[in-house]
């Protein structure tokens, strides 16, 4: 729309360069200040970027602006887990967890309003689907985190134009993880670019292994991922063999294990990278069998690629159970007795539905066809890059 004033949150540096010249007549090292008063400072009001010219600020004002979701809601468990509901537009909504540990902070993060990919034991998944979030949504999740954790830590509301957290300040964030609602993958277009602010030294300075990719296993969009971006790379994988994946992940129908794997291996060469992290959720009486087990051994041992067991946490009309935690432990052992490592998940926000698995947000206006129904009826992919 003509005269609409673009939202500067997220652009890349060489957009943000390319937008001040164009628009401002500016040199490049404006882009620059830009970003470090967005990202570095926090700033959401350029009257506040006392480092640029007052014209200047004039300037962008008319033309730009840096706008953020609004926090409707926010939940912290007892383990110190947070939970912000973020308003979308008028009736949408998504949710980001931020989960505290000794050495670390992890903020978990969304790429789409619900999701269309349709895993059974997935809470994100019965809500359906209602759109991709923008680059702006995707990284204003993590900037509203850092102001909100920087109010938190000092303990007062005047300390919301603090600058983010960084080093070993209290409620740092130190690492960005897309498991939250939607799958990265099928939003490309827009993930990509709010990945490459979090990696860049005039964003958020994060280094590769510290950005973590989850997906369900578009294929297609793993090997063009490969060429493009270099993160961390996790697959849910959550089971050892076609026919049960088939069940619990339908992308599975289009893209089975053999295929994921090859795809998984060639972006561990192509960005010479460590490991994939494959996420593996416990299901009682399901896929957490001795047998599984010993048939998920024989398709990792001697790759590079680690196993994350996740205790299926419950959410309202699930019909999987939680595995006991003796049978999650021999699971573990066998894999371990194998050669391949294998850790447990600690759960994490389960009082208040911030748990893997247990992200719902408020999605309307969905699409209800499932992704199962559709690979039953049709051969065509369900999920495009966009």
């Amino acid at each position: 729309m003509a005269g609409e004033r673009v939202n500067l949150l997220g652009l890349p540096r060489a957009e943000l360069e390319a937008f001040v010249a164009a628009r401002l007549g500016a040199k490049p090292f404006r882009a620059r200040q830009l970003m470090k008063w967005i990202y570095r400072r926090g700033a959401a009001d350029f009257s506040s970027m006392t480092d640029l010219s007052q014209d200047f600020r004039s300037q962008l004002s008319e033309v730009a602006r840096i706008a953020v979701p609004e926090i409707v809601a926010e939940q912290v468990s007892s383990d110190g887990t947070r939970k912000w509901m973020l308003r979308m537009d008028e009736v949408q909504g998504i949710e980001t967890v931020y989960i505290p540990e000794p050495d670390r902070g992890t903020l978990c993060i969304s790429s789409q309003v619900g999701c269309a990919m349709d895993c059974s034991f997935c809470s994100t998944a019965q809500q359906g689907f209602n759109r991709n979030l923008s680059v702006a949504e995707i990284v204003g999740q993590v900037w509203l985190a850092h102001r909100e954790l920087a109010a938190h830590a000092e303990g007062s509301d005047d300390a919301r134009g603090a600058p983010p957290g960084r080093g070993g300040a209290r409620g740092n964030i130190t690492n960005i993880v897309f498991m939250g609602m939607g799958e990265p993958l099928a939003n490309y277009r827009n993930v990509v670019p709010a990945m490459r602010t979090f990696l860049d030294d005039l964003g958020y300075d994060l280094s590769r292994r510290r950005v973590t990719l989850s997906t369900s296993g578009l294929v297609p969009q793993i090997y063009k991922l490969a060429e493009e971006c270099n993160v961390a790379l996790a697959v849910s994988l959550h089971a050892p063999n076609d026919e049960l994946r088939n069940e619990l992940v339908p992308i599975n129908r289009k893209h089975p294990i053999g295929e994921l794997l090859a795809a998984c291996w060639h972006y561990i060469d192509k960005q010479n990278g460590r490991s994939v992290t494959f996420e593996y959720v416990m299901l009682d009486g399901v896929n957490d069998k001795p047998e599984h087990a010993r048939q998920l051994a024989r398709l990792l041992k001697g790759r590079p690629a680690k196993l994350n067991l996740i205790p299926f946490n419950a959410f309202p009309g699930t019909r999987y159970r939680r595995s006991s935690a003796a049978a999650i432990l021999k699971f573990r052992d066998i894999l371990n007795d194998h050669g391949v490592i294998a850790t447990i998940r600690r759960t994490r926000g389960d009082d208040i539905d911030a748990a893997c698995g247990q992200l719902a947000g408020r999605v309307t206006d969905r699409t209800l066809v499932r992704l199962g129904t559709r690979l039953t009826s049709t051969s065509r992919a369900p999920a495009e890059i966009r």
